[in-house]
């Protein structure tokens, strides 16, 4: 099945937003993102509880950014000393705003990858410490993507994924070795922390 971050967004309308990094080596410092249908960047005030939730797990780590979009979390990751940051987006505007940014910040720690989130995770794994999923809401993606990452050996041992997603999804079937750590609701997004632990 293929895995799309959002919609391409008609050429007739462009409409430029900005984001904030709230923490870190770039802190305050405000990117440029186009917006788009389901675009979704994650709220300052989630990032924050998220961010202080990996205070310990952040520095040195190499970080899976999925459905990348606007480069929210991948950003705020690398700005907090994350070693490496791989952002996957396969809308290709929002890939070219992605690797502006990372050259603005001369952040040689990012890279972006223009591939169908699917795709990527069918490939070669290359396991990380780190990995945010934040796919489009109500499109049944969540699930799926976990057993890819569990199924496909993208996951280091203990490591931790975040999980974004609308309140309304009950995410019953994790996989089995991954424990909930965290879960908060604001508005109408649950966010989730997991780690995995060894079978």
């Amino acid at each position: 099945m293929s895995i799309s971050s959002y919609c391409k967004p008609s050429p007739s309308v462009r409409v430029e937003n900005k984001l904030r990094i709230i923490g870190g080596q770039w802190r305050s410092r405000l990117l440029r993102f186009e917006d788009a249908p389901g675009l979704r960047p994650t709220p300052a005030r989630v990032r924050e509880t998220l961010f202080n939730w990996l205070q310990y797990d952040i520095i040195g780590s190499r970080c899976l950014d999925l459905f990348a979009g606007s480069g929210a979390l991948g950003f705020e990751a690398a700005s907090r000393g994350a070693g490496e940051v791989v952002q996957v987006e396969n809308n290709p505007l929002a890939c070219r705003f992605l690797s502006a940014n990372a050259r603005l910040l001369a952040a040689s720690q990012i890279t972006v990858q223009a591939l169908d989130v699917s795709r990527y995770l069918q490939g070669a794994a290359e396991p990380f410490d780190i990995v945010f999923l934040d796919p489009p809401f109500g499109l049944g993606f969540v699930e799926d993507t976990c057993g890819l990452l569990e199924d496909r050996g993208w996951l280091k041992p203990h490591a931790k994924i975040y999980v974004e997603s609308e309140k309304t999804l009950i995410l019953d079937k994790p996989p089995g070795n991954w424990r909930l750590l965290k879960a908060k609701t604001a508005g109408e997004v649950a966010y989730r922390l997991f780690a995995k632990e060894q079978q």
